[in-house]
């Protein structure tokens, strides 16, 4: 999850780097670093911003360096485990993003051979190991001392007096930018919009070479090509554009991100119809794998699934499927991914293909690892996402969803139109929704009195009261829990009372009428009741003490409108607080590692 970055050109690296580690602050941090070669490597590091630890740099000079922000998984957030880490004799440096498993063995064995390794952090044994290896080349160093290590990585090497930086890969996400006299590295690709949009993948295993004028890489020892993509982000797409953060301004976007969706799912091609099922196969069932944010949008599509193809629908956190899955079995693999990055995620889908079975994966990111693995992959289109807390993400994968899988179900022609009809108009829906705030704000400062907060929603909403209270615990810092509306009998009524707010969804259709008992329960418990219901419903209006109306559309696609409610509420309520919302306290944005 830690952010990388590394440039070689012509230019002066300290100002790129700490541009491209801004960049990469949206991955959530707990310290940063750079290192240069200039007659010597100089390095720089503190438990301290990207921009404080610019102002303290001052003449770090040289046109080769590396830079890290690291999110602590060995060793307490400090200068001394703050990336890079350098060797005995001060030549070599390295920062890395992964886990390294074997490090506690490999540090003993390094100790008795005389290094002296002193963080905390399973990282510093990588450089020790380097220079244990280096008798002259440095890439083949580098590519003995990763035979040494059990673990994964995405890791730059710097070499004092070497005019090149060495990369390497295995099972964390790199990318190599290319330019004019000039090439970079990171671990993600906004760290490179201000510099390049033309970048390279590396495979796992690759030991990648990279210098001013060009990049070579090794493979199992033989050499080999990587293919040249250009990345269709803009710089403007990487910008706050005048919102006081990310997060609103990516909440505001989603009604774009929906127009462009509509627009490519419903071209005439088979680009989304085609689930990537072998020739001849009939879908008979769906396996839907995803973490977080993207697991909320896999239980939002077993709903839609169930109810429109009538088929039977597995939804599993990856996680916990990696560990304890052994019976795998449906005719499709679906795996949801913003970053196409997330380590269990990628994980799962290898597991998957060892058996033969047939994935397809849904991610934002351009030639993401899981697009490499995947038979098929569906581009959600929504842009960069810099905010960690995750909203026109969310909203694009639903979005694909519904459009992947609507030409596949068992309504007729006419019930069929008349949802692309209604997914045509969902930007403008969605609007509506976004031209309301003033009043979700109201609500929102009164939501922000409390300390815990209950969300309750039932059938295709109960994944929706899911992800309104992850959002809002994770930028506001409330505690708060989603359940399904008929749950809270079962043990949560006991801690509902005058200081525990519900957050409460209805929805036309059959679960209408059960979510207005449920809202009466919860009122006689004296709880707050903040309802999010269709426009013009009045018999919510004497139940709850604040209501937030959204446009009249499907049941099915009331988890659209409904989750621009929940975001806007979360982002509100942590604004009031004060929190910083687009960085929200030991989060990253890419999970990448287990």
């Amino acid at each position: 999850m830690c952010g990388i970055v590394g440039y070689i050109g012509d230019q002066q690296a300290q100002a790129i780097l700490f541009d491209c580690l801004g960049r990469l602050e949206y991955r959530g941090y707990d310290s940063c670093g750079i290192a240069t070669d200039n007659h010597k490597i100089k390095t720089l590091k503190d438990v301290i911003r990207v921009s404080d630890l610019r102002r303290k740099a001052g003449g770090i000079t040289g046109h080769v360096g590396i830079g890290h922000t690291r999110w602590a998984t060995h060793g307490v957030p400090s200068k001394l485990n703050a990336h890079p880490h350098g060797d005995c004799q001060g030549n070599i440096s390295v920062v890395h993003n992964g886990i390294i498993n074997n490090y506690q063995e490999l540090r003993r064995q390094l100790v008795e051979d005389g290094h002296n390794l002193t963080s905390d952090t399973d990282t510093e044994v990588i450089p020790h190991l380097i220079e244990k290896h280096c008798h002259g080349d440095l890439a083949q160093a580098v590519e003995a001392a990763m035979a040494d290590i059990d673990g994964s990585y995405a890791l730059v090497v710097l070499c004092h007096g070497e005019d090149r930086l060495i990369a390497v890969r295995q099972d964390s996400p790199l990318v190599i930018g290319l330019g004019d006299h000039e090439n970079y590295i990171a671990s993600d690709v906004p760290a490179l919009i201000d510099h390049t949009s033309r970048v390279l993948y590396p495979e796992d295993g690759d030991i990648c070479s990279v210098t001013r004028d060009g990049v070579t890489v090794s493979r199992h020892g033989k050499a080999v090509k990587l293919e040249e993509v250009t990345i269709p982000w803009s710089i403007e797409d990487a910008r706050k554009g005048g919102y006081e953060h990310f997060m609103l301004k990516e909440i505001h976007e989603q009604p774009k991100v929906i127009r462009d969706i509509v627009g490519l799912g419903m071209a005439e091609d088979e680009t989304w119809t085609d689930l990537g099922l072998p020739d001849g196969a009939k879908l008979e069932s769906l396996l839907i794998l995803a973490c977080g944010t993207s697991y909320h949008a896999g239980l939002v599509g077993k709903y839609f699934i169930e109810e429109t193809l009538g088929i039977p629908v597995r939804v599993e956190i990856a996680s916990e499927f990696n560990y304890y899955a052994n019976a795998i079995a449906g005719s499709l693999a679906v795996t949801i991914s913003q970053s196409g990055e997330t380590a269990d995620v990628l994980r799962a889908m290898k597991k998957l293909k060892e058996v033969g079975y047939p994935v397809l994966t849904i991610t934002n990111v351009l030639g993401a690892s899981a697009t490499r693995i995947a038979d098929r992959t569906i581009y959600t289109h929504a842009g960069p996402e810099i905010s960690v807390a995750a909203s026109k993400s969310f909203l694009a994968q639903l979005m694909v969803l519904y459009l992947a899988l609507l030409p596949h179900t068992d309504y007729d022609d006419r019930a069929r139109a008349d949802l692309r009809f209604e997914l045509r108009h969902m930007a403008a829906k969605v609007q509506q929704v976004l031209d309301s705030e003033s009043h979700v704000i109201e609500v929102a400062r009164e939501l922000a009195r409390y300390d815990s907060v209950f969300y309750a929603g039932r059938g295709v909403n109960f994944p929706v009261a899911l992800e309104g209270a992850l959002k809002l615990k994770e930028i506001s810092y409330i505690h708060a829990e989603g359940y399904a509306a008929g749950e809270l009998k079962h043990g949560p009524f006991s801690l509902l009372g005058a200081d525990s707010p519900v957050v409460v969804l209805l929805s036309p259709g059959q679960t209408y009428r059960p979510m207005l008992t449920n809202i009466k329960e919860i009122k006689s418990r004296q709880s707050p009741i903040i309802a999010v219901a269709e426009e013009g419903d009045e018999n919510v209006a004497s139940l709850a003490d604040w209501v937030i109306s959204v446009p009249s559309v499907s049941s099915l696609f009331t988890p659209i409108v409904n989750t621009v409610v929940l975001q806007l509420l979360a982002y509100h309520v942590a604004r009031v607080r004060g929190r910083p919302i687009d960085f929200p306290r030991n989060l990253a944005k890419s999970v990448t590692v287990e």
